[in-house]
């Protein structure tokens, strides 16, 4: 892809704040005194129309991850099941939502499925098999970064299944999504919808940080070759798969920020949760005991104390 020297100059521009939205996403993790303003001082220069919306981000972000721990209280209370599937373009942000709703989440209740390539003995299993495992018991809530999907896309686009195998899971996954819904699971889809341009920009962006190198697999640079081929796969999939028991929901991800917030704050409108009360946490007095001698460290055993 050719651009002109204006061109170049907007692309160095995104895949800079690209890098520095990688940043954040490392200090959102961390930002417990949630003093946005100061965050904002420290970093880069920035206009002041971007300060109020960095700081309408975090405000919001802070207030939607505040539901979602009552919505996990109420999942919890009411022995719900819940299903979240994310797929999307390689790139596309799907991580990032992921990593904003189990923030403050405990992974005994919401934890995440990402399985590798299938190995030789899951090949010969039926398909949805080794999905099946990872379903939420009662009280749990399960999130597939990509999932059965990958048949109606990277399989098919990338030729690691048959036609016939392609066929048949599209006979095969509206019958089984709908059995899953019968069962107690909600079942809830997001595709995150990124354009050509904005997928090569974070391309760039991965290639020039060294912390997010990894994230690109040969998988992803033939992705680029193939990006038609993966457009007609996805429209394919979505036209024979949105199922009234199971619908696809678009999620506009071309800023990552806005789709975050925009993603969390539609699941939590899915999920007819309410808030738990809960009897007023009491912290016991410790008991000390006379008799009791604290034994020394060994200093060999210590970590040293470089910061």
């Amino acid at each position: 892809m050719s651009f002109d020297p204006t061109q170049q100059d907007e692309i160095l521009r995104r895949v800079r704040r690209d890098l520095q939205d990688g940043y954040d996403e490392e200090l959102e993790m961390e930002l417990e005194d949630r003093n946005v303003d100061a965050l904002a001082r420290n970093g880069a220069p920035e206009s002041e129309q971007e300060k109020v919306d960095r700081h309408m981000y975090f405000r919001e972000l802070f207030r939607l991850q505040g539901e979602l721990v009552k919505l996990q209280d109420w999942v919890i209370h009411s022995k719900h099941k819940v299903v979240i599937l994310f797929e999307g373009r390689d790139a596309a942000g799907k991580g990032g939502v992921i990593k904003r709703i189990t923030q403050r989440l405990n992974p005994r209740v919401a934890r995440v499925a990402a399985l590798p390539a299938p190995n030789d003995r899951e090949r010969t299993q039926w398909y949805f098999q080794r999905y099946v495992s990872h379903l939420p018991a009662a009280g749990e809530i399960v999130m597939f970064d990509r999932s059965w999907y990958n048949r109606a896309g990277v399989e098919r686009v990338m030729g690691f299944c048959t036609d016939d195998e392609y066929e048949e899971f599209f006979r095969t996954v509206p019958e089984f999504e709908k059995m899953l819904v019968r069962s107690g699971i909600q079942l809830i889809k997001y595709w995150f919808s990124i354009t050509d341009e904005e997928q090569h920009v974070r391309f760039l962006g991965r290639i020039h940080d060294p912390l997010k190198q990894w994230k690109l697999s040969p998988m992803d640079l033939e992705s680029r070759v193939r990006w038609e081929e993966y457009t007609k796969a996805k429209e394919t999939m979505l036209e024979r798969t949105h199922i009234p028991e199971a619908p696809w929901w678009i999620v506009q991800a071309v800023d990552k920020k806005k789709a975050r917030l925009n993603c969390i704050d539609h699941l939590l409108g899915q999920i007819p949760y309410t808030e738990v009360p809960h009897s007023q946490v009491v912290l016991p007095e410790r008991v000390r005991n006379a008799d009791y001698i604290r034994n020394p460290v060994p200093p060999e055993i210590i970590v040293p104390e470089r910061y």
